[in-house]
């Protein structure tokens, strides 16, 4: 049976903590912007851990 490969793209998209939560980076900042308030903008550009729901999904296509 061969090893399971990581999944390249969920790599570039998560990265995981030193304690074991996995970070990822929050949507909706590429374009239209000019209607989204300054405080948005900014927390949107703050990174964000992934949830307790998803969690097993998304470590599942971390590990290899």
């Amino acid at each position: 049976m061969p090893k399971q490969k990581t999944k390249r793209a969920a790599m570039k998209r998560f990265s995981i903590t030193g304690t074991g939560k996995i970070k990822r980076s929050r949507a909706n900042k590429r374009h239209i912007l000019t209607k989204k308030t300054t405080k948005r903008k900014n927390q949107l550009g703050k990174s964000a851990l992934v949830s307790s729901a998803d969690y097993p999904r998304t470590i599942k296509l971390l590990q290899a």
